[in-house]
């Protein structure tokens, strides 16, 4: 086999952007969009990134994303705010509430954004350096009350999505990236395999009988199957555990969740600044936050491991070495990218070097 196809990161901005808008999409929000994406294959998480390009413009097409507008403000108490996201793209309801939180933060040491009715938000740890690059500490959560494909540890009946929750911690050097869900893997991941006819190389879904499988081909037999919570068979109370969580601070604070009527694809957003200089102070939380990052990379590996990382080291390095080389692609995103352009007469991205 030769060396994987690499494109260009401004090129596939670029396409993304002049996609998003010749169906429709306001310059603003598509912008927003494009570069969310392009950072998710940067980073490496291509389950996440421009794999959701011709999704989100289907989304489009359909009259179930919103073009253009703004959230509605529901309730305002200066360190606590609700949105009505109006179901507006999700990168663009998060990148602005984080421009909104953040004079907060600076004020109050501490301001919580809760969003009902977002579009998807695709990759979380797109965001976390928005935040972490400014001083902040960023926890980040959502969940989609409109799908259900996690069950509760102990059951067979889907109630939650995989529930992701991240936090951009900031250090002196490299921030801590963590980016993680309630449950073992991902509804993106389980559809990406299952179209190969590929399955999982541990169990990470219960069939419809809740017996363990690496079959994702089980969220589609009738009566469906369940993805795992985080810990699986033995340890699973710990994933239920977090998905409750992120529930509580998602649909729990946003008033609208699971026990409201299904409303489409999408999220509700529950993000919440921290300014370290409104408690320990700055210095002492570098302190600390450097020394953990000092006490893990320096850890003894056990056997087969190279060395300790932390979260987000891998990714950030990838994305740095990405933006100097250019993207390598999942090889299911650019043929289903050229497809969708070709019904609007756009042409994807040529690879480098061709």
């Amino acid at each position: 086999m030769g060396a994987a196809q690499r494109y260009a990161s401004e090129a596939l901005t670029r396409f993304a952007v002049e996609l998003l808008q010749t169906a429709g999409m306001d310059g603003a929000l598509s912008k927003a969009v494009a570069n969310t994406l392009v950072e998710g294959d940067l980073l490496g998480h291509d389950t996440h990134g421009l794999a959701l390009l011709a999704p989100y413009v289907k989304e489009i097409e359909n009259g179930t994303m919103a073009r253009e507008g703004a959230p509605e403000v529901l309730s305002d108490r200066g360190a606590s705010l609700l949105w009505d996201g109006r179901r507006l793209p999700g990168p663009w309801l998060v990148l602005n509430g984080i421009d909104a939180l953040a004079p907060r933060a600076r004020e109050y040491g501490s301001a919580t954004l809760v969003i009902r009715r977002s579009h998807h938000i695709a990759c979380l740890a797109t965001y976390l350096l928005r935040a972490t690059e400014a001083g902040f500490m960023l926890l980040l959560a959502s969940s989609d009350p409109a799908v259900q494909s996690v069950a509760p540890h102990g059951g067979t009946r889907a109630v939650f999505t995989p529930n992701p929750i991240a936090a951009g911690i900031p250090t002196s050097n490299t921030p801590f990236l963590i980016d993680i869900s309630s449950s073992i893997t991902t509804n993106g991941m389980s559809a990406r395999l299952q179209k190969a006819g590929r399955q999982f190389d541990e169990a990470c879904m219960l069939d419809a009988g809740g017996h363990p499988s690496s079959d994702p081909g089980v969220l589609s037999t009738n009566p469906p199957g369940t993805i795992m919570p985080l810990g699986g068979m033995n340890s699973g109370h710990k994933g239920f555990g977090l998905a409750l969580l992120i529930e509580a601070l998602t649909g729990g604070l946003a008033g609208h969740g699971r026990a409201d009527p299904a409303d489409g694809w999408g999220a509700t957003v529950f993000m919440s600044l921290y300014d370290p200089a409104a408690f320990g102070g700055t210095a002492d939380f570098l302190r600390q936050t450097d020394w953990l990052g000092d006490a893990c990379r320096n850890n003894p590996p056990r056997p087969g491991v190279d060395a300790v990382r932390m979260p987000g080291d891998r990714a950030l390095l990838r994305s740095k070495e990405q933006s100097r080389d250019g993207i390598v692609l999942h090889p299911t995103i650019a043929p289903m990218l050229s497809e969708c352009a070709q019904r609007y007469g756009m042409t994807f991205p040529a690879p480098l070097g061709t």
